[in-house]
C-alpha cells in the first residue's frame, strides 16, 4: 500500500506542478492584457467548469497536464473575434510575450527552488565534500559501520532470513571502529582494508582496531561471499571474504543549514544541478540504444532517461522505503529538467516561441538599419513540418521511456 501511495502522490506532485507552469502562463498573460479563454487542468472530456468574467477554468478527464488559450499567441491563429485583435498575443511587446512564454519554466524553478530551499533547513542538501567517486571512497580512512548481515551472493538487497550474521557484529567490533592491521597487514585506508580482507582465506583471522584511540585486536571469522573484482562491478564473480561492514565516511552526506545560509546552499546547489542537466541532455541520443535494449529483455542502464511513469515508481519506492528525501529530490530534479526542456528552442516548446519572437525583433532591426522594409511576422506554417518532426520524434521518445519504465524500470531500492 505504501507503495501505491506513493506513485500516487508523485504522480500528483506532477499533475500539480504542470497545472501551476500553465496558471504562470494565465497569470502572466493577464497582467500584461492579454485575453485569456480557457485554463483547463487535465485534457479529453470536460468533468467540471465554470466562468469567471473572459476565461472558462476546469477540469478534464485525462490527467496528464494541462492547457490555458491565450488568445493570438500566433499572427496564423484563425480563430480571433475581430474585437479581441488589439489583444492578441502576438500583438503586444517582444519582452512581454517573452515573460508570459518563459513563466511556465520559471513556475518550475521556482518550485525547485523553494522545496531545496526547505530541504536545506530540514533534512539537509547533500554534502560536496562526501566521497562520490571510487578513487575518494578508497582513500578514505578504515573507519567501520556494522552491517546486520552478509549477503552471500552478488545482489544489493536488505538481509532476509537465513543470511549469515555479519562477522564483524559477531567479533564484537563496534560502530566507529578504525581498522589498522589484517593477520598483522598494516591497513590505513577503506581501500586498503578491502584489499587485504579480499586477499585473505575465508574463516578465522586477527584484525586490529582502534576503538576512542585505545588500540585492540579480535578474531574475526571471515564469510565466504560471491563479488566482482574491486573497480568492475560488471566483471565475473569470486569466492572472496567480507567482513560484513560498511565504510562510515568522515564528512557526513547531508549538511543542514540555517534559513539565511540555506540560500546560498540552495544557489550553489542548483548552479551543480543545471550543469549536470546539459549533461544529461546531451546524453539523451546516447542513451536511445540502451532504452531499447532494456524494453528488448537486457539489462536496464541506471544513467537512462525515465519517464513520467518511471519517476512516479521512484517515488512510490522512495515511500515504500521512508526516503523522504529521495521523494523530493526526485521532485526537485524533475521540475528543473522540465523548465530546462521548456525552454529549448523548438516548436511547439515555449522556447520556440520565445525564440520566433526574438528572431523576428532581430530580423526587424537589422532590416530598419539597412533601410528596408519591414518583413513582418514569420509565418508559423511555414514551420510546420519542423513542428511535426519534433512533435513525431518526442512522442516515439517518450513511448520508448515508458514502455522501458513499464517492463524494465529502474530501481533505486530492493523490492
Amino acid at each position: 500500500m505504501s507503495y501505491l501511495l506513493g506513485v500516487v502522490l508523485f504522480a500528483a506532485a506532477i499533475l500539480i506542478s504542470v497545472s501551476l507552469h500553465e496558471a504562470g502562463h494565465m497569470l502572466t498573460a493577464k497582467a500584461f492584457g492579454m485575453k485569456v479563454t480557457r485554463y483547463f487542468v487535465g485534457f479529453g472530456p470536460t468533468l467540471w467548469s465554470f466562468r469567471r468574467g473572459e476565461t472558462e477554468y476546469g477540469i478534464k478527464g485525462i490527467p496528464l497536464g494541462g492547457f490555458c488559450k491565450i488568445v493570438g499567441m500566433t499572427p496564423q491563429d484563425d480563430d480571433v473575434d475581430p474585437a479581441d485583435e488589439p489583444r492578441a498575443m502576438w500583438r503586444y511587446p517582444v519582452w512581454k510575450r517573452t515573460i508570459v512564454m518563459s513563466a511556465g519554466s520559471i513556475t518550475h524553478f521556482i518550485l525547485a527552488l523553494v522545496t531545496l530551499w526547505l530541504i536545506a533547513v530540514t533534512a539537509g542538501l547533500p554534502n560536496p565534500k562526501f566521497p562520490s567517486t571510487e578513487a575518494q571512497f578508497r582513500a578514505e580512512p578504515a573507519v567501520i559501520g556494522l552491517a546486520d548481515c552478509v549477503v552471500v551472493e552478488n545482489v544489493s538487497r536488505p538481509c532476509q532470513a537465513g543470511d549469515p550474521a555479519s562477522p564483524a557484529v559477531t567479533a564484537q567490533l563496534k560502530n566507529g571502529d578504525r581498522i589498522t592491521a589484517v593477520n598483522g597487514k598494516a591497513v590505513s585506508t577503506w581501500g586498503d582494508m578491502l584489499d587485504v580482507v579480499r586477499a585473505t582465506k575465508p574463516g578465522p583471522a586477527t584484525v586490529g582496531y582502534v576503538r576512542d584511540g585505545v588500540p585492540d585486536t579480535a578474531t574475526v571469522d571471515f564469510a565466504a561471499v560471491q563479488r566482482p573484482p574491486l573497480g568492475d562491478p560488471k566483471g565475473a564473480t569470486s569466492a572472496v571474504s567480507a567482513l560484513g561492514v560498511a565504510l562510515r565516511p568522515s564528512t557526513p552526506a547531508l549538511l543542514q543549514y540555517g534559513p539565511g545560509a540555506a540560500f546560498g546552499a540552495t544557489a550553489d546547489f542548483t548552479g551543480n544541478m543545471a550543469v549536470q542537466t546539459a549533461h544529461a541532455m546531451q546524453r539523451i541520443p546516447q542513451k536511445v540504444p540502451a532504452l531499447w535494449t532494456a524494453v528488448t529483455g537486457g539489462e536496464r542502464d541506471m544513467d537512462t532517461p525515465i519517464s513520467v511513469v518511471g519517476a512516479s515508481r521512484l517515488g512510490g519506492e522512495a515511500v515504500e522505503n521512508s526516503a523522504w528525501l529521495v521523494f523530493f529530490m526526485l521532485f526537485v530534479s524533475l521540475n528543473f529538467f522540465i523548465g530546462v526542456f521548456n525552454l529549448l528552442p523548438l516548436l511547439p516548446l515555449d522556447g520556440g516561441h520565445i525564440a520566433i519572437a526574438w528572431f523576428e525583433r532581430v530580423r526587424s532591426w537589422i532590416y530598419a538599419r539597412l533601410r528596408r522594409p519591414d518583413p513582418g511576422r514569420v509565418d508559423y506554417l511555414k514551420l510546420m513540418p519542423i513542428t511535426y518532426a519534433v512533435i513525431l520524434i518526442g512522442g516515439v521518445f517518450t513511448l520508448l521511456t515508458v514502455t522501458a519504465d513499464v517492463v524494465n524500470p529502474i530501481t533505486l531500492f530492493s523490492r
